[in-house]
């Protein structure tokens, strides 16, 4: 029986490096240290290596560009979709970026378009309005390469690269629990967002590992959106059941909670407690300083550039990866309440 013909991870195995930097080396790349440069060709022509263009035949016009659909720059994003670029320019390719506004409308739009570009591929995290996976299907129909970030795709079989959301609810809420909080609020972002869900789950096993008591009235969805934020946290304040502190699933709710709560003429962390998700920098400038969970946000972005490429280079599209970051939570003024 035939052995299989040599690829480019057989070549990076053998001469201990990166898929990236053998790719590099054997496209000509300048920026290649010169005696590395040598050992991987002296063994590409050792083991007769020849690029498998069958196996590309979809993708004859490879541009080396990734299509990254995201549905905002915000701070969070922009640091992920850095990371990208990171993996993207160390391997020789280019990215191009589309946001879809959180649309689901866009987010078609701008995949067909990147499609009609020829993009090698897509890396991308989807918009709070996306219910179908359609667009998706396409792709995947075409054997186009993606690869998912941030926001996981229903239903898709595809590598990932996401945070531990779960555990990222879970450690906000039970950090005002050990600050003495009871009646803790959460407003939870949208039903339709698997992040959403995932932390608020984590809410929920925090509130049950504590024995306390789950209380519907106590949720609140809406859009990732400051003034929601505001407007909700309002009602909130003056309901029955006011809380004693309001776990936020993004920091853009967290700073419409907090002017709520000033507006009502409350103090932190004495009356109410508060905490964030996503650690913008712009939390630790505020009165009181704001806590919140923090995310590996570049390193999700590099992981997933990298996936891509390692992927997209071995055409190895059916080997499907997961990887599940981990958060911290970084403590502030808003949740350190004197007990």
């Amino acid at each position: 029986m035939q052995s299989k013909p040599p690829t480019i991870k057989d070549i990076a195995k053998k001469l201990h490096l990166s898929v990236s930097t053998v790719s590099r080396a054997l496209r000509n790349v300048p920026d290649i240290n010169p005696e590395t440069k040598r050992n991987i060709l002296e063994l590409a022509e050792e083991l007769n290596y020849q690029p498998n263009k069958l196996a590309r035949s979809l993708r004859q016009n490879q541009t080396n560009t990734i299509g990254v659909i995201v549905p905002n720059l915000d701070y969070v994003i922009s640091t992920m979709v850095k990371g990208i670029d990171e993996a993207a320019l160390e391997a020789g390719f280019t990215v191009i970026v589309c946001q879809s506004n959180e649309s689901f409308g866009r987010e078609v739009v701008n995949t067909r378009r990147m499609l009609n570009s020829l993009v090698d591929g897509f890396i991308i995290s989807i918009s709070s309005e996306t219910k179908s996976n359609e667009h998706f299907k396409v792709l995947q129909e075409r054997e186009i390469p993606m690869v998912v970030f941030d926001r996981v795709i229903p239903d898709i079989l595809a590598s990932s690269v996401i945070l531990d959301n779960e555990e990222g609810g879970f450690i906000a809420t039970e950090h005002l629990i050990e600050q003495g909080y009871r009646k803790i609020a959460i407003l939870a972002g949208p039903k339709t967002l698997g992040i959403s869900n995932s932390r608020f789950k984590g809410y929920q096993k925090a509130l049950k590992k504590h024995n306390i008591k789950f209380d519907p009235e106590l949720v609140v969805h809406c859009d990732f959106n400051q003034d929601f934020a505001f407007f909700a946290t309002e009602e909130l304040l003056s309901s029955k059941k006011r809380p004693d502190a309001i776990f936020t699933i993004s920091d853009r709710m967290a700073i419409g909670a907090m002017l709520a709560i000033k507006n009502k003429g409350l103090k932190m962390p004495e009356e109410i407690g508060l905490v964030g998700f996503n650690n913008e920098p712009s939390l630790a400038l505020f009165t009181p300083s704001i806590s919140s969970v923090e995310q590996p946000s570049f390193e999700i972005g590099k992981m997933a550039g990298k996936i891509f490429i390692e992927q997209f280079l071995n055409t190895s599209f059916s080997d499907i990866r997961e990887e599940v970051l981990k958060p911290k939570l970084c403590i502030r003024e808003s949740s350190m309440r004197k007990i």
